[in-house]
């Protein structure tokens, strides 16, 4: 956002607030301490990890990370929403300058009517026809008068109803910033919830040796290996044959043109993504826009049945639809995986699949 932009937000926000005059109820989560790895003694040769250790470590980096995954949409949600209303309320600001303008230059016609009608008056209408020289002056001038009578009326009639519409804009405007105020609220405890699960599954990671992270590594290819074939081996690739939208195929090049760029929460590009940024940009830039976030992206967009997808389609992840990817084809989408992962392509078997949705129906 531009410099400028900021200081029109921030003034119309003062303004909306002069004129004016849910938190993530999460709670904190207990989680058992790491599955320790064997005390390793100085000078004396560690003692290797099982397999058995290592593979709990792998499902409580999932559950971490996956937990970072639900905090990040829920960031993302609150900061959409925070764009709106800050939106909302400089746009109200406006109406409020422009109904004040309005509601003073109505004051001035008014009092230049109620002036000219005092100059007007001081006989009554009987006198001022008897001492008249021109009784057909005297009647077209009352008429006049009778004229500016009834604009008159009208005149306050406008002046009551703009500022009817000013309290009434005044009100909308509090109510947008109590908004704001509790979305930025939300957004702090997302944040913090992100923060604390990406640093616990950093620091559960930091204590292996190399080699057995590289163990980790090939169990996490192993587990998403066998997901993707069990998948598979249902026949669906067989029954998935649908082309590519023009629209969709521009949103799968741009997807695939961000691989090797990092996962991080919260990103929309241009140098790293979260995995609804991933998604939410590449259809934005084939001309059509979507929902930030992946649980958005599943409760507004089109359900499509997976054997009917087609290459753009987007296959929404995990019972709380906490995570999205791009299918591109051949059963694969291109995704934005986790925090220390780059975007890349995977299986579209190889998390569990919620369903799919198309941004272009």
């Amino acid at each position: 956002m531009g410099s400028g932009k900021r200081s029109l937000t921030t003034a119309a926000m003062a303004l909306a607030c002069a004129c004016a005059c849910a938190v993530l109820a999460t709670p904190t989560v207990a989680y058992a301490s790491p599955t320790p790895t064997p005390t390793r003694t100085p000078n004396a040769t560690p003692t290797p990890v099982s397999n058995k250790d290592l593979e709990a470590v792998r499902k409580k980096l999932d559950k971490l990370y996956h937990e970072a995954s639900v905090a990040t949409d829920a960031y993302n949600a609150a900061e959409e929403k925070a764009q709106k209303q800050s939106a909302a309320i400089v746009d109200l600001a406006r109406e409020i300058v422009k109904g004040q303008a309005k509601l003073d230059k109505l004051k001035d016609r008014a009092g230049a009517a109620a002036r000219a009608q005092y100059r007007g008056g001081g006989l009554p209408p009987q006198a001022q026809l008897w001492l008249s020289d021109d009784p057909q002056e005297f009647l077209d001038g009352a008429g006049r008068v009778r004229q500016g009578e009834h604009a008159t009326k009208g005149l306050l009639a406008e002046m009551t109803r703009t500022q009817q519409d000013l309290r009434q804009y005044a009100k909308d405007a509090s109510a947008q910033w109590k908004k704001l105020e509790a979305n930025r609220k939300t957004k702090a405890e997302a944040k913090k919830k992100i923060k604390e699960r990406i640093a616990a599954a950093e620091k559960l990671e930091s204590q292996l040796e190399k080699k057995e992270k590289e163990r980790l590594a090939k169990l996490e290819e192993q587990a998403a290996y066998q997901a993707q074939t069990t998948w598979l081996s249902s026949g669906i690739l067989a029954e998935i044959n649908g082309k590519a939208s023009a629209q969709g195929k521009k949103a799968v090049k741009y997807a695939t043109d961000q691989i090797g760029k990092p996962y991080e929460w919260g990103a929309e590009g241009p140098g790293s993504y979260d995995c609804s940024g991933l998604t939410s940009q590449a259809w934005a830039s084939a001309g059509h826009g979507i929902p930030r976030t992946s649980q958005e992206q599943w409760k507004q967009l089109t359900h499509v049945d997976i054997k009917d997808m087609r290459p753009g389609d987007l296959i929404i992840y995990f019972d709380d639809a906490s995570h999205v990817g791009m299918y591109i084809g051949d059963g694969a989408i291109v995704h934005a995986p986790r925090p220390g992962r780059t975007v890349t392509i995977t299986g579209a078997g190889s998390m569990r699949i919620l369903g799919v949705v198309r941004p272009d129906a």
